[in-house]
């Protein structure tokens, strides 16, 4: 490990030394209770933080992460009900308010920059200082496909002293030890014949105190965990009752349009909005400021979205176009290759001397990477609706952070955090879009202007697209030395760009940034057994606002870096999967799941033509991120415009114990399509800095008559659960760029995928 990044890495400890000793010694606090139980309506009894029981037997699970179409709210309520012995039948789901037991600890200690075989003392000390901290400082946030990882502990020893009160409960009922009873399907049963319902047990249980030792299943005594159980989110989203953000509808609510600053970042000179206040229904015609990072803008509200919009067209605006209006696409991606050619970088692995490997190389390779800027193009738009009255804001909103955004809102509108409510509903896509609050505390301060009434804020398509928090652009360079016998000696790998967690800490919570591991994962974190390497990344600061996108730096270093392993491969004539596994010896994870991709998808077996008579070919690309192991085989043929078509992706994950397969495998197909939306058509273009890209016209994602067929096989496992949201999207595009490859000869080395 480098050197340079242990010093920093003990700098960071020595501040964790200040903290009190006593404190720092004794064991994270334990995440079932908080100092308050959740509310409960008439027949309804709070047995800890995460679950209430009705006297109708009605078992209610509180939410602390967000749906967004993951299926968030059935495996995790999957985890408290299987330990509760909970009749699944009776169980729903409610979003949590807001409290430290709820935080997530997993998200930032997996966040630290070590790589995922070092669990040395310095590694286990910070992470252990780490998790202490956000279990009593931290923040709820559905991000780094964590919530299942994060919860795998919490929601089943919550189900387990849920059911240890209930079986007290029934014990002293019937005045028997409780060792004679058991828990089966919403029940407590005695030897005797006896037997009471759950819902008949509520009151009673809700007074016993919690067990003093809790004893969980073990995976062989899981009645739900590891079944393939419908959603509970599945008929609400079917018949129409599901609540997105955008579906708020409180009386008398009023409704905002937005139009920001062309230029990223820009803000309001002057306006003149007589015209637009005098058309039918327009209540106020406002500006808003740049906020946490956002872009400045005039806003018109008015009693129906239509009056809004079309109000916003009559306004007339001067901008201030800031600093970002000086930056091209081009000039960006030319000034990333010049931060190659001018610095080495952080490095944030290294091993042996990479410099001497490559001098006493017999063959060396060399390639260039690029990627561009992405926008998340959530299919709902940024919305918020606040209502400001008596002193208090209630805010409903879809976020993945809503303590952020009650902060948020108390900040902009004067208020103490307790007097905003946040009320979290679904989300229609987040993708890292929704763990930025610029667009919540936007609304906030339009709905200052008119306090009493509710208004809901509502960006369009345009807007959204063109003032979005954007994947950062990238550049990579990469250089292999091999041996006589073609044996891979050296591995250099130096990447500049952006770096997201800075600016976000900056705009969010306004404090410095510190070293940002999403700059270089996907790149250092990997399993591959280098004899010598380095592996860096150089940050460079630039006025366009960047944010977590789905795995974000997995999203693009991972193309870089298994598009260069095949290119390696070919340089010493040896096949793209037996070549990975020579660099896998030690790692029997990794070669289980590419082993299994390749006799899955016949990898050698020469593919038939398409259905059209287009030669097809495979390509192949493993990837470790959020704990998992992904190795995906792309079936890929060409159009007769050369554009690219994908017939078949074979996915085969390692994610630890699978909850719930299904949910898996929704998550597999989703990051696939997801993953070959941005490989083959994604990426915006900014001149002057102005995001030329307006919607789907120009922006487009994947249709269903290009969708590939995904088949996916999840690996057996006992281990803890692992990631599994993002962890299917890193592979894709550099399994496409192979096969392309293998197709034509033609080596692809900048997204999206286009061919000359």
């Amino acid at each position: 490990m480098a050197l340079t990044r242990r010093g920093v890495l003990l700098a960071g400890a020595g501040v964790a030394g200040a903290l009190v000793v006593g404190w720092g010694v004794m064991p994270p606090r334990q995440r079932i209770r908080g100092s308050s139980l959740p509310a409960v309506s008439a027949g309804q009894f709070a047995l800890n933080g995460w679950v209430t029981l009705a006297a109708d037997g009605t078992v209610t699970v509180q939410l602390a992460r967000s749906e967004m179409g993951q299926g968030v709210s059935t495996s995790l309520a999957m985890l408290l009900a299987d330990e509760m012995d909970a009749d699944w039948a009776t169980v729903r789901t409610q979003a949590s308010p807001i409290a430290s037991i709820y935080n997530n600890v997993a998200t930032v200690v997996d966040g630290l920059p070590f790589h995922p075989d070092d669990h040395g003392m310095l590694q286990r000390t910070l992470a252990w200082f780490t998790a202490k901290a956000m279990r009593e400082f931290g923040i709820m946030v559905t991000g780094g496909s964590s919530s299942v990882k994060d919860l795998w502990l919490p929601m089943r020893q919550a189900g387990c002293a849920a059911r240890g009160m209930l079986v007290a409960a029934a014990a002293r009922r019937w005045n028997v030890p409780p060792g004679e009873c058991r828990a089966q399907a919403g029940r407590v049963l005695h030897g005797s014949g006896k037997e009471l319902a759950y819902g008949a047990l509520a009151e009673d249980a809700a007074r016993e105190a919690m067990p003093d030792s809790l004893q969980l299943k073990q995976p062989g005594s899981f009645n739900i965990i590891g079944k393939a159980v419908k959603r509970l989110d599945n008929a609400a989203k079917l018949n129409g009752t599901a609540r997105f953000g955008i579906d708020v509808l409180p009386p008398g609510m009023l409704y905002a349009s937005v139009l920001m600053c062309p230029t990223l970042g820009g803000s309001v000179r002057s306006f003149d909005g007589a015209a637009a206040a005098a058309m039918p229904g327009v209540k106020n015609v406002v500006a808003v400021p740049p906020l946490f990072g956002a872009t400045g803008g005039v806003v018109t509200i008015a009693d129906r979205p239509y009056r809004a919009t079309r109000a916003l067209e009559q306004v007339a605006v001067q901008w201030d176009a800031g600093a970002a209006a000086a930056m091209d696409s081009e000039q960006i991606l030319q000034r990333l290759a010049q931060g190659l050619d001018d610095q080495k970088g952080f490095a944030f692995y290294s091993t042996g001397d990479v410099e001497a490997a490559l001098q006493g190389a017999a063959k060396r390779i060399q390639a260039e990477y690029r990627a561009p800027y992405l926008a998340h193009s959530a299919m709902e738009p940024m919305n918020c609706t606040v209502l400001l009255r008596d002193g208090r804001a209630t805010v409903w909103v879809s976020t993945q952070v809503p303590d952020l955004a009650r902060m948020a809102v108390a900040k902009v509108l004067g208020l103490a955090s307790e007097q905003v409510d946040v009320l979290v509903q679904f989300l229609g896509g987040g993708f890292g879009r929704r763990l930025d609050v610029d667009f919540i505390a936007q609304a906030a301060a339009i709905a200052s202007h008119v306090p009493g009434t509710p208004v809901q804020t509502i960006w369009s398509r345009e807007q959204d697209l063109q003032h979005d928090f954007y994947r950062p652009a990238c550049v990579a360079r990469f250089e292999a030395g091999f041996d006589a016998a073609g044996a891979l000696q050296a591995w250099r790998n130096v990447s500049t760009g952006q770096a997201i967690v800075p600016q976000m800490l900056r705009r969010v919570v306004g404090v410095p940034g510190a070293l940002d591991k999403t700059a270089s994962e996907g790149a250092f974190d990997q399993a591959y057994e280098w004899p010598n390497a380095r592996i860096a990344h150089a940050a460079v600061e630039l006025p366009v606002p960047v944010g977590l996108w789905r795995s974000v730096g997995h999203s693009h270093q991972a193309f870089f870096k298994e598009s260069f392993v095949d290119e390696a491969a070919h340089a010493v004539a040896q096949d793209p999967v037996a070549f990975r596994l020579g660099l896998l010896q030690r790692h029997h994870r990794h070669r289980a799941v590419l082993e299994t991709v390749a006799a899955i998808a016949d990898w050698g077996r020469p593919l038939p033509p398409a259905a059209d008579g287009a030669p097809q070919a495979r390509g192949v690309a493993l990837h470790q991120s959020f704990g998992s192991v992904v190795a995906q085989v792309a079936e890929v043929s060409l159009a007769p415009d050369k554009s690219i078509r994908v017939h078949r992706v074979w996915c085969v994950i390692d994610c630890g114990l699978a909850v719930n397969p299904n949910l898996i495998r929704q998550q597999m197909e989703s990051a696939v399509v997801f993953g070959l939306s941005a490989a083959l058509y994604g990426g915006v273009k900014i001149v002057q800095g102005q995001v030329q890209q307006s919607n789907f016209h120009d922006q487009p994602v994947l249709r269903m008559p290009q969708c590939p067929v995904v088949e996916t096989k999840i690996v057996p496992s006992t281990e803890p659960p692992e990631g599994v949201g993002e962890s299917g999207t890193p592979p894709l595009a550099p399994a496409v760029a192979n096969a392309i490859f293998a197709l034509t000869g033609q080596r692809l080395r900048s997204l999206p995928l286009t061919l000359a």
